[in-house]
């Protein structure tokens, strides 16, 4: 089973996410919060895999939450996909955020997918937030690149520019297994989290700029 908590500040909300997820043999709702801090302390006594959380909460915001936790996969729900929150909340260890909008079927398939160590949003997305606060970025303390080989380099630009392992391989002519294998060492080498966090390295990295597009 997958152990998800609810973390939002509107209970009906929580209760429709809750109702969607009941009905998926292999998720349970383990816990609810109604802020980041109540999600922090629910998180010392309670066994979560997945944590679905809202960024503008009272009390501590998700994106502040997300930066303490460790060990449970975080899923940020967001009303608007050009948000400042989600974009913070990427940095600060998230796995990707989720419309609140999002149909059941998006939702559950996100939930089993993050568990899985794979992406959760849609690159386009991604995108849209690097170009809306791209001017904010920051290159203090970044992981040193050098380290990579030329291939490691080449699938960690391919997945800043939003392409998925199938689309790197067919680019590359590789087996898909084979792009996984490069970006597991692109991560480890960056001490980078997750595929995720490799799109925002490269943009703040000055590897990819903001108005850079996907070609093909």
């Amino acid at each position: 089973m997958i152990k998800v908590m609810l973390v939002d500040d509107q209970e009906l909300l929580r209760a429709g996410f809750k109702m969607v997820l009941a009905a998926q043999p292999d998720i349970e709702v383990v816990a609810e919060a109604g802020d980041g801090l109540q999600a922090l302390e629910r998180l010392e006594t309670t066994d979560v895999d997945v944590v679905l959380m809202d960024v503008r909460m009272p009390v501590m915001d998700g994106v502040e939450a997300t930066r303490r936790i460790d060990g449970p996969k975080v899923l940020i729900l967001t009303t608007f996909d050009l948000d400042e929150y989600a974009y913070s909340a990427i940095k600060a260890g998230a796995s990707g955020f989720l419309l609140k909008d999002v149909p059941p079927s998006d939702l559950v398939s996100a939930i089993r997918s993050v568990h899985n160590g794979d992406a959760v949003m849609a690159p386009s997305a991604t995108r849209r937030l690097l170009e809306r606060f791209g001017a904010h970025l920051t290159t203090d303390r970044l992981p040193d690149g050098s380290l990579l080989t030329a291939r490691e380099r080449e699938v960690m630009l391919l997945v800043g520019r939003g392409l998925s392992n199938t689309e790197i391989a067919e680019r590359l002519a590789l087996a898909e297994a084979t792009v996984k294998t490069h970006l597991g060492r692109v991560l480890a080498k960056l001490e980078l989290r997750d595929r995720a966090q490799v799109v925002v390295y490269v943009y703040e990295a000055g590897l990819i700029v903001p108005a850079d597009r996907p070609k093909g």
